[in-house]
């Protein structure tokens, strides 16, 4: 399981101890309002047991974001595999998914970019796909303007995990260019 570090957050897979932080995030119907039904503690239980089989099994899941100043749980992130239905099953033929969430005391700070660009590149380096793609409802407009900070392109809406959401990509040799272009900006700022 591979923790990754930004200049303000630290990823660390999910583990038993960012139970109460992950609780707390997806607990808070604002923060699930486009994604999915508030859980209770036994269901972000659950959701922690299964993404660490799929560390163990796959080498890539989910990252609870940990402020490096603070040390508090900010947020959630993935790399995942998308499914065109609400399956718990992965369909590791189907495209690399980035995803992510933000408590609201932490919305609108670049995290989730910060984030995002830090799993994509995990997931260039380590499982080298043709492309990256990340899903949101039609109405969120922040997922949506992550996504393009990210570089990616829209294409529409597209079913995933049984639902019509708003889909955009990115290739790989593009999130590469981006990449060295972030690099040199840090070097020279």
């Amino acid at each position: 399981m591979t923790v990754l570090t930004t200049a303000r957050l630290r990823l660390e897979p999910y583990v038993d101890a960012h139970l109460d932080g992950l609780n707390t995030l997806d607990a808070d119907p604002e923060v699930m309002r486009f994604i999915g039904e508030p859980e209770t503690r036994e269901q972000t239980q659950a959701v922690i047991d299964r993404v660490k089989k799929r560390w163990a099994e796959f080498g890539y899941a989910w990252w609870a974001f940990i402020e490096r100043d603070t040390c508090e749980l900010v947020g959630a992130g993935c790399l995942q595999n998308l499914r065109r239905e609400a399956t718990l099953l992965p369909e590791l033929d189907a495209p690399l998914e980035l995803g992510w969430r933000l408590r609201r005391d932490r919305w609108g700070r670049g995290y989730a970019s910060e984030a995002a660009f830090a799993m994509g590149d995990f997931a260039l380096e380590r499982l080298q796909p043709d492309e990256l793609l990340a899903v949101c409802h039609p109405d969120n407009a922040a997922s949506a303007s992550v996504m393009k900070r990210l570089g990616m392109h829209e294409l529409g809406l597209q079913r995933w995990y049984g639902r019509e959401l708003t889909t955009c990509r990115i290739g790989a040799d593009e999130w590469r260019a981006t990449a060295a272009g972030r690099a040199s900006a840090r070097a020279s700022g």
